[in-house]
């Protein structure tokens, strides 16, 4: 069964992101652990008479996938409108290079929307909220931040850091509209960059989101992690829960884990509570949060692979740019009627392919006793 805030945001994911229209074709993409979302976007298409065709897939590794794509998808002659691709799945974003070699031909008529921590709260919190006021939240957070050279990062948990920004270092906005041939990743909300400098304590008391299959519950409410950040290199954590130590010990003994790969800022206002699931729903929730690990920038500008990215997310945030005396409040943030920049880079995936971490793989696929990890979107 679905509920109204649910259908509510699978209307939202057509009307709002993708703008559908009768003349489209849509193909969904869908693993097992998603089947209920594809049948309700599914549903609403077929509602729409939206001609809509569906394609299973397996997570990461299906030697049948690219056949099963091939035929699922319309002859050239046959569009009338757009071919729009709407992949969905829990824990894994898969086939990437698949997927953009089969649909190459239909560019530049072809919009892709793919969703990961697919589960009802995608629906009825995250894509509730328009890509607009999405867009609005990231421009005001990029107004303030990308020219900056300090900023002061406190919150109510007892976050204090002291960070310094390089211009070399590029910004990450997904903010939930599509770019001409680009792809748009689900759920939406986020400016991120690359520290160039950053030290002082991290307290994460909102969630974690790492590139691994696991059914640990994601929320740290109720034991907070701290973090002691010198150097860009966490020197120092802890955490009150038992269980939740030793997932940071196998975290953080991945080959330079401990370096601070990310810095982010959530923006996603519709994201209020911390759901169990590890996703990036979490990471969307207005708020800092910091990546451990593997970075969002190019290979040559930082200098180092990871093949874990840990987000550690904390609630809220206060950010002082610079001198400037006001502060930007990540919880209460104005909105901007500026233009977006078009610097920035929209959130990226590459999906691992092959049995060995490739280089361009944001995080590759390794297996350990308590954690698989695979890649998630990132930049790069």
């Amino acid at each position: 069964m679905i509920d109204a805030k649910t259908w509510d945001g699978v209307q939202s994911l057509l009307d709002n992101y993708v703008r559908i229209q009768a003349s489209d074709t849509v193909l969904v993409m869908y693993t097992s652990d998603s089947y209920e979302a594809a049948a309700w976007v599914s549903a609403a298409l077929e509602l729409r008479k939206v001609a809509v065709r569906r394609v299973w897939m397996a997570p990461l590794r299906d030697d049948g996938f690219q056949e099963r794509l091939r035929l699922a998808l319309p002859a050239l002659e046959q569009l009338n409108g757009r071919l729009v691709v709407l992949s969905f799945e829990r824990d894994t974003m898969s086939h990437t290079r698949a997927l953009a070699e089969a649909v190459s031909k239909y560019q530049p008529n072809c919009a892709i929307y793919r969703s990961i921590s697919t589960c009802p709260s995608l629906f009825s919190n995250a894509l509730r909220v328009l890509p607009e006021e999405l867009s609005a939240r990231n421009i005001a957070v990029l107004e303030r931040c990308m020219t900056a050279q300090r900023l002061k990062i406190t919150t109510a948990g007892g976050t204090d850091l002291s960070v310094t920004i390089d211009p070399k270092h590029r910004w990450i906005s997904n903010r939930g509209i599509a770019r001409p041939g680009g792809v748009v990743i689900l759920p939406a909300g986020e400016v991120a960059t690359f520290p160039a400098s950053i030290h002082g304590v991290f307290i994460a008391d909102f969630a974690f989101n790492v590139n691994a299959i696991t059914e640990r519950d994601s929320r740290l409410h109720d034991h907070p992690i701290t973090v002691w950040v010198e150097d860009g290199r966490a020197v120092r954590y802890e955490c009150d829960d038992p269980p939740t130590s030793g997932f940071l010990e196998e975290c953080f003994h991945t080959h330079c884990a401990y370096n601070v790969g990310e810095l982010g800022f959530g923006t996603n206002f519709g994201v209020r509570d911390a759901i169990p699931l590890n996703s990036h729903i979490n990471e969307r929730r207005p708020g800092i949060h910091i990546g451990f690990g593997q970075h969002n920038q190019d290979p040559g500008v930082v200098g180092y692979q990871c093949a874990i990215h840990l987000d550690l997310i904390a609630r809220g945030g206060i950010v002082w740019v610079n001198d400037d005396p006001e502060p930007l409040d990540l919880e209460n943030i104005a909105p901007s009627s500026g233009h977006h920049p078009g610097s920035t880079r929209d959130e990226d995936v590459f999906s691992p392919e092959t049995e060995e971490l490739e280089i361009d793989d944001c995080c590759g696929i390794l297996t350990s006793e308590g954690l698989k990890l695979f890649s998630l979107p990132q930049a790069l």
